[in-house]
């Protein structure tokens, strides 16, 4: 049975909801007492599984970036090992049917987030070391500013499929809303890097235009099913995250087909795939509209 507190205190203060999502722990049996098999089977699930694309994503991005560098910092490594961790962190997260949060899956998320914010500072700085400084041609052409960030989205997802096998029912709601806000802004940067990309690449193809279109769109209703989530923002957000998953998809096809325009096709495909459009990069929307999914799923009081 659902417990029911007072108004007020359902009005859980949105720093609470969130520090509750990355990680806050309470003492297992008080919390895992109050969590339901289809809460486990379902929004930790979407999360695990959003955590999973983005690490994935991650991954094989910074290895084919990496490699393409040589590796001539060892610190090149770092997102290679915790993008797998981070991996296979979620796939025992979707395996894992018990209403309790793991620790050694928490540390793997939290090494994760960490190397991401840490990557960021690596690549601005990679670019403002370059002649010129902050330049668009240096934002073009040198270390990804973004990039990084998916791996610490992929660390923070996971750390929130953790905290939600553990929600009460009183608490989804907040939950949720926090959860909502943190994939919306994820969105928005995921966008403003395939903007910097595309706007290189001088939207040649009228198909670039979708990463710029429909991923904001869905931010943006997802923050406003945030403020006020009633059912038919929750119905039209639901519409548009599962188009951005599915552009996800589209979009490694698209990026596909450049590579195959490059001299020599997929004949020549391991200098193609280098100098091409990165394969991994689309399914990053994938990942963070699984778990805006979750979110909305959360915020739903018939949960």
């Amino acid at each position: 049975m659902a417990i029911v507190r007072p108004s007020r205190a359902r009005r859980t203060d949105w720093l609470e909801a969130a520090s509750l999502l990355v990680g806050a722990q309470q003492p297992l049996p008080a919390r895992a007492a109050h969590v339901e098999t289809r809460t486990v089977a379902r929004e930790a699930r979407d999360l695990h599984m959003g955590a999973a694309i983005l690490a994935l994503a991650a991954l094989a991005d910074s290895g084919l970036e990496h490699y393409r560098g040589s590796y001539h910092n060892p610190g090149m490594y770092a997102p290679i090992a915790t993008g797998g961790l981070s991996l296979a962190a979620s796939l025992f997260g979707l395996a894992d049917d018990r209403a309790r949060r793991h620790p050694l899956r928490d540390i793997g998320y939290a090494l994760s987030a960490g190397v991401g914010v840490a990557g960021l500072c690596f690549h601005v700085y990679n670019v403002t070391k370059r002649p010129g400084g902050l330049s668009w041609h240096n934002l073009f052409y040198g270390a990804p500013v973004g990039a990084p960030i998916a791996l610490t989205l992929a660390g923070l997802l996971g750390r929130s499929a953790e905290a939600v096998r553990e929600l009460r029912d009183d608490e989804r709601r907040e939950a949720g809303r926090a959860l909502g806000a943190l994939v919306s802004a994820g969105l928005l940067g995921t966008v403003g890097e395939a903007a910097l990309l595309h706007f290189r690449g001088a939207f040649h193809n009228p198909a670039m235009t979708l990463p710029v279109s429909l991923p904001p769109l869905s931010a943006a209703l997802l923050a406003s099913a945030v403020a006020k989530p009633t059912p038919k923002r929750r119905a039209l957000t639901a519409m548009l995250l599962k188009a951005t998953a599915a552009l996800g998809f589209l979009g490694v096809g698209f990026h596909a087909f450049g590579v195959a325009r490059n001299m020599g096709g997929w004949r020549n495909w391991s200098q193609n795939i280098l100098n091409g459009p990165p394969l991994p990069a689309p399914p990053s929307f994938t990942g963070l509209a699984f778990a805006g999914l979750a979110a909305l799923k959360l915020m739903d009081d018939k949960s």
